[in-house]
């Protein structure tokens, strides 16, 4: 039988944990956070000499909390870094020239993302990430993942992702693509990316979008879109490339304001593709329009009558300075203040 004290002693343990479970729910709930959490976070710094927070970026990005920001100091960083199961993260270097990330042990020096936790809302800049396997960068899962101002030596590669930004970086010395999109969603402005195979490969279900970047001295195209791949190409200078744009499978895209100058072929097409194209410059192109490898003439369904086919006028090409001139024909073109990606000298 069961007294009134046990009664009252069963009911203030039932009160208890009810308590500690809702509370651990609260705690668990502000743990995850929401796209638009208000956490301001605190900051964390690793330096290599022992004189901050942290000696290794990884130790720092373990302890972080969601809305933490991580200063990392000059120096070389020899070591694998993840980043996963994180939201509204901030890594910043302290300059591109002065920190520098090797990878150690597996392919990839930099990880962001990875399955099947992804990475939300994660912005790294101001440093050199050298490859390690041939890739630099890659980026699994996760959405609103903003790079800037980094330098990349090797492959970026983005897989299942939303939300890309690659913004001010320079990308270059792959063995295979500069940048590589499978099933992402992304957006690049004012990168220079340069000496790869590829320039930007974008494949399968990917929506990518590149507006202001300088792509040179690929092998083979600046940019290569494939698959159901759509791809938008904005005052984009592609110049001292294999190819300058090519379309295959059952791709789609537009091609508007680009400058696309000494190579094989200018743009290449699939029968089954679908690109509205207005307002490009090109010059000294093997071939200017192919349509499943065989060039076409002007008069083609492909082709506008808005491009032009003249000398863009470069401030210094051999010295790798793609400003126009003042005298450029490419200065205020079909809305456009310039055509490509750098404006005119003195801009």
């Amino acid at each position: 039988m069961v007294t009134v004290r046990q009664s009252q002693l069963r009911i203030l343990l039932a009160c208890v944990l009810s308590l500690w479970w809702g509370t651990g729910l609260a705690l668990a709930q502000q743990g995850s956070m929401s796209p638009g959490f208000e956490h301001e976070g605190e900051t964390w710094t690793v330096a290599l000499d022992g004189s901050a927070h942290f000696l290794s970026i990884q130790e720092a990005i373990d302890q972080a909390q969601n809305g933490d920001t991580i200063f990392i100091k000059a120096g070389k960083y020899v070591e694998d870094v993840t980043i996963h199961s994180k939201e509204g993260l901030k890594i910043i270097g302290e300059g591109m020239e002065k920190v520098f990330i090797a990878g150690l042990e597996r392919v990839g020096t930099l990880h962001i993302g990875k399955w099947p936790y992804g990475a939300t809302n994660v912005e790294i800049s101001g440093m050199t990430i050298q490859e390690h396997g041939g890739l630099g960068i890659g980026i699994f899962n996760g959405a609103g993942v903003t790079l800037r101002d980094i330098h990349v030596n090797g492959l970026i590669f983005s897989q299942h992702v939303q939300r890309v930004r690659i913004e001010n970086c320079i990308i270059g010395g792959s063995e295979t693509t500069g940048i590589s999109f499978a099933d992402s969603d992304a957006i690049l402005i004012g990168n220079i990316i340069h000496d790869n195979d590829h320039g930007v490969a974008v494949g399968g279900k990917s929506n990518v979008t590149l507006k202001n970047n300088v792509i040179t001295r690929s092998l083979f195209e600046a940019v290569v879109v494939a698959d159901t791949s759509q791809a938008s190409l904005i005052q984009n200078t592609l110049v001292n490339n294999g190819g300058g744009v090519k379309f295959q499978d059952e791709s789609s895209g537009e091609i508007r304001g680009n400058i696309i100058t000494n190579s094989k072929v200018g743009v290449a097409y699939s029968s089954k593709t679908n690109v509205s194209r207005s307002h490009n410059a090109y010059h000294n192109n093997g071939t200017n329009d192919q349509i499943n490898g065989i060039a076409v003439a002007l008069t083609s369904a492909k082709t506008q009558t808005t491009d032009l086919y003249v000398q863009p006028h470069f401030v210094a090409p051999d010295r790798g300075d793609f400003r126009l001139q003042a005298d450029s024909p490419l200065l205020d073109v079909g809305g456009f203040a310039h055509l490509g990606a750098l404006g005119r000298l003195g801009d």
